[in-house]
């Protein structure tokens, strides 16, 4: 069987690049549904763009990589795909665009689009073997227990990264692109959260707070959450794709900057107050009682001076954990690097050395910020390599 192109991966890269690619197009995944990832995203409503995407909000060892694909495919412009096809949104916060109602309408999008563009979709199919040929590629497949022979142009990695194994991740963009010569960076887990040393943080499991989450590299203004591993919320899934092994981070408890102006308020107009009572009006309760197991908070308001209130903010604004570890790929959202983008045309998605084989989305080392931001990479990265098949019909 002859196609122009041929794309292995049904996730939202892929299926976005089918949709453009013009020709006879088919899509291989060995899943048993498409876009798998898309229908878990966002508590089921897909957080499918954001707002305030820019090339500022991506990780790779090439930062301007991800410019071309972002400026010729915006989040305007999926967000009119949305629109076209009925499908109510909102906006959550920092510009987090998310379904009114289910996941599942994006992947019918998809579908619907691809079914116009003629694409196939083939799955529960396996990639057996594959080789270059004088005029593209050839390849076995295994669909419904019999072995298919395909031959195409054109080649498309769209199998993701390593991120949440269960659902079938695995490396495999990794080794098709290591078979034909191109390099691929360091990979590890990224937006997934830290671990602790057993029952550290158990007392405190489910208690959520806004922090100011930060390393040596960058910070971030969000939530954190407590969990009985360790910690977990927007804040700790956006630092970790910026931290290493054995580096210490710093978590402000009072990011308004404003906690000492409310404590010494709080001792001038009503000094009578217990310290710890005045501290659990602005922190969790729970929290304030796992700060006096390492802090003395007796006494009341008017017996604490401006020395000692200072002493605590500082603390509480500068609280250095170190953790031992992340939840890895089992939890991790997306995987952080990839194929190398040096070998990668950033306008086309196509390789420099093997003509007619193309990687986009999380296969390739551009990751994105929580929020939104791999889906938009995925749209973009998948368009950018559809045109351009498309382009050179």
């Amino acid at each position: 069987m002859d196609f122009d192109t041929v794309i292995l991966g049904a996730g939202a890269a892929g299926m976005m690049c089918a949709t453009h690619c013009g020709g006879r197009v088919l899509v291989i995944d060995h899943a048993r549904a498409p876009g798998e990832k898309i229908r878990i995203s966002g508590g089921g409503r897909c957080n499918f763009t954001n707002l305030h995407t820019e090339p500022a909000n991506f990780l790779s060892g090439n930062p301007h990589f991800c410019k071309s694909a972002l400026a010729r495919y915006t989040q305007w412009d999926f967000i009119d795909l949305v629109d076209r096809h009925g499908i109510a949104w909102h906006e959550k916060t920092l510009g987090q665009l998310f379904c009114d109602g289910s996941s599942r309408q994006i992947v019918s999008l998809l579908l619907s689009e691809m079914e116009a563009a003629g694409a196939t979709l083939w799955l529960s199919s396996s990639l057996r073997d594959l080789a270059r040929t004088e005029g593209g590629f050839r390849m076995g497949v295994e669909r419904d227990g019999t072995r298919q022979d395909l031959t195409c142009r054109n080649l498309v990695l769209a199998t993701g990264g390593k991120s949440i194994p269960r659902m079938g991740a695995t490396g495999l963009a990794y080794d098709i692109a290591r078979q034909f010569g191109l390099a691929v960076t360091e990979t590890r887990p990224a937006l997934v959260p830290f671990t602790f040393p057993e029952g550290r943080f158990r007392p405190l499991a489910g208690v959520a707070t806004p922090v100011r989450l930060s390393n040596r590299r960058t910070s971030f203004d969000e939530a954190m959450l407590f969990t009985h591993r360790g910690l977990s919320g927007p804040a700790v899934l956006q630092l970790s794709s910026y931290w290493r092994e054995g580096e210490e981070i710093s978590v402000d408890l009072a990011p308004d900057g404003q906690l000492l102006d409310h404590l010494r308020r709080g001792r001038q107009d009503n000094g009578r107050r217990a310290l710890k009572t005045e501290l659990a009006q602005h922190l969790p309760t729970r929290l304030v009682d796992e700060i006096c197991k390492d802090r003395d908070l007796a006494g009341n308001l008017a017996d604490q001076s401006d020395a000692r209130l200072q002493a605590l903010c500082d603390h509480l604004r500068d609280w250095r954990l170190t953790p031992s570890g992340t939840e890895g790929y089992r939890t991790a959202e997306v995987t952080l690097g990839g194929i190398d983008t040096a070998g990668l045309s950033s306008r086309s998605m196509e390789a420099k050395t093997v003509p007619g084989l193309y990687a986009i989305g999380e296969a390739v080392d551009v990751t994105g910020w929580l929020g939104g931001y791999n889906f938009q990479w995925a749209w973009a990265s998948g368009h950018a390599a559809g045109t351009a098949i498309a382009a050179a019909r």
